[in-house]
């Protein structure tokens, strides 16, 4: 039963963690830091000593490098703001790590939708592939035939 409650004691700070990160990150005024930043993910130890934020940044990889350069920058303010907004006894050093998982998955739906494009113009062009040809059939009931004498 400790396991479980560890478990859920541990989900429920990287929730907390995630939601204030993600309005500390509004609150910040270093232009470095892209305002499409997202918090993806937190992992904390059980220790509460050390804590990875995942982010996301959308754009080029100036962007990206400048908004990995202002997080590192900021770290003590954004660990100082987090102190503020939850309650732990112990707040825990935060480490940035980037996470491109949004751009990975815009990148695979974009993929997807070429995908049904391209099969909706043959589609059109050769018709819709569900109606059986006749002589197709013909051919298989021969091959059949023969086969079984």
């Amino acid at each position: 039963m400790q396991t479980r409650r560890n478990y859920n004691r541990g989900s429920r700070i990287n929730e907390a963690i995630k939601e204030e990160m993600a309005m500390i990150l509004r609150d910040i005024k270093d232009p470095r830091i892209d305002f499409f930043t997202s918090i993806v993910k937190v992992d904390t130890t059980r220790d509460l000593k050390y804590c990875k934020i995942y982010y996301s940044v959308l754009g080029d990889e100036t962007r990206k490098q400048e908004t990995a350069e202002g997080l590192k920058a900021a770290a003590g303010f954004i660990r100082r703001e987090l102190a503020a907004r939850v309650n732990l006894r112990q707040t825990p050093e935060l480490s940035f790590i980037e996470d491109d998982s949004i751009e990975y998955s815009i990148y695979l739906g974009e993929k997807f939708k070429e995908i049904h494009e391209e099969d909706e113009k043959r589609r059109e062009l050769y018709g819709s592939g569900d109606e059986e040809d006749p002589e197709d059939e013909s051919e298989w009931a021969e091959e059949e035939d023969e086969e079984e004498t």
